[in-house]
């Protein structure tokens, strides 16, 4: 397969995975009169995978494993870490054979549909973070800063550096965005205390009316002026939450799953029996068949499904296929590097709304512990 995101190799490789890839390593030789030099060879490893590690900020997947497969320059046996690195090509074969989960998983991987979903520009003076918001996570693409004058006595000089910092945000923003080859501009959220964003807004709008981009102009009518507190990523946290905000993006899947959360919090206010969260509590929920059609949702981390022991992850993926093909239920796989699967990992990373209320489950538990001391 070719890695098109990270992200989504993070989360289809796991423990005793077999990985073939391409890897870098440094090769010592000594020659005759004992002197010795090194030097890097590429090499194609297979490993049997014995853990991953994920960078969320800089998006860098690393790879360890034990060498299975004899080689030149790596003895059988040894360990050897791998950087997969995006747009390469590797080989994975699944210890425990390919689950329902993991194909869906491939299936986005390669769905190009399931890049940014919208870019975001949280901004203060001279300090401004462009962000790439996807199916799975949020990514800080990159910050654009300049150099502000401390004082605005000489309004010519902060107007300068205003204009500056406006260009360099654009033509930054802009081969991020890679608008010829979009079809149709993604929605794009420009936000920040005061003034600034509208600013921001206006300095592209005039650029745009000089007629020198068809692209910049097409991209007008994506663009949404918020506020938020800060350049921080933290506020645009709270931007995304925001109802005028959701108005917008309604259709974007992030968006469907804060409706959920939204929805399940609410219940779970109300107390209307509708809203269950815990492993067992969510289990028993599913058993009665109060997760199925008529508007049934299973919210599920997808780092249940990176448990280290396989009949864990057999018993997650028994119970999604179940929602699914038996009840007829609607299942979110939420990511954890995004606000709403962090909101869901502190209900223990599953939940559910019920299509009909459960009020006695608590009951029912203490029955089942009553008979098993019997």
């Amino acid at each position: 397969m070719l890695i098109r995101s990270q992200w989504h190799a993070f989360n289809l490789i796991r423990d005793n995975d077999l990985l073939r890839a391409p890897a870098i390593r440094r090769v010592v030789q000594e020659s005759a009169n004992g002197s010795t030099s090194s030097s890097r060879v590429h090499v194609t490893l297979l490993l049997k995978v014995t853990s991953t590690d994920f960078d969320v900020q800089s998006s860098q997947l690393h790879v360890s494993g034990r060498v299975v497969e004899e080689n030149k320059y790596v003895p059988l046996g040894g360990f050897h870490t791998i950087d997969l690195e995006l747009n390469r090509q590797f080989t994975l074969s699944k210890a425990d054979g390919w689950d329902s989960v993991a194909i869906e998983m491939l299936k986005e991987a390669v769905d190009t549909s399931s890049r940014a979903e919208l870019w975001a520009v949280v901004m203060q003076e001279g300090l401004a973070n462009i962000c790439s918001i996807t199916t799975h996570q949020t990514v800080l693409v990159q910050r654009v800063a300049t150099t502000m004058p401390k004082k605005r006595a000489q309004s010519s000089d902060y107007d300068k550096s205003i204009a500056k910092f406006h260009q360099t945000l654009l033509d930054t923003l802009l081969r991020h965005l890679d608008l010829a080859n979009q079809p149709e501009p993604k929605p794009l959220l420009l936000a920040s205390p005061g003034f600034l964003a509208q600013n921001f807004y206006n300095y592209i709008k005039t650029v745009a009316d000089t007629g020198t981009s068809k692209q910049l102009t097409a991209l007008l009518p994506a663009i949404t002026v918020t506020h938020s507190s800060n350049a921080h990523l933290s506020s645009l946290a709270e931007v995304l939450k925001s109802p005028a905000i959701m108005t917008k993006l309604r259709n974007t899947r992030f968006a469907r799953e804060t409706q959920l959360l939204d929805q399940f919090y609410e219940s779970l206010r109300k107390d209307d029996g509708k809203a269950w969260y815990g492993p067992k509590e969510v289990e028993k929920c599913i058993e009665k068949g109060a997760v199925g059609r008529g508007g049934g949702v299973l919210l599920i981390s997808n780092d249940l499904f990176r448990a280290k022991d396989v009949k864990e992850r057999r018993k997650w993926v028994a119970l999604v296929d179940k929602v699914k093909e038996e009840e007829g239920g609607e299942v979110r796989v939420l990511s954890s590097a995004h606000e709403s699967g962090k909101r869901l990992e502190a209900l223990g990373g599953i939940a559910a709304i019920l299509t009909f209320p459960i009020l006695e489950l608590d009951e029912d538990e203490h029955e089942d512990e009553a008979m098993d001391g019997d």
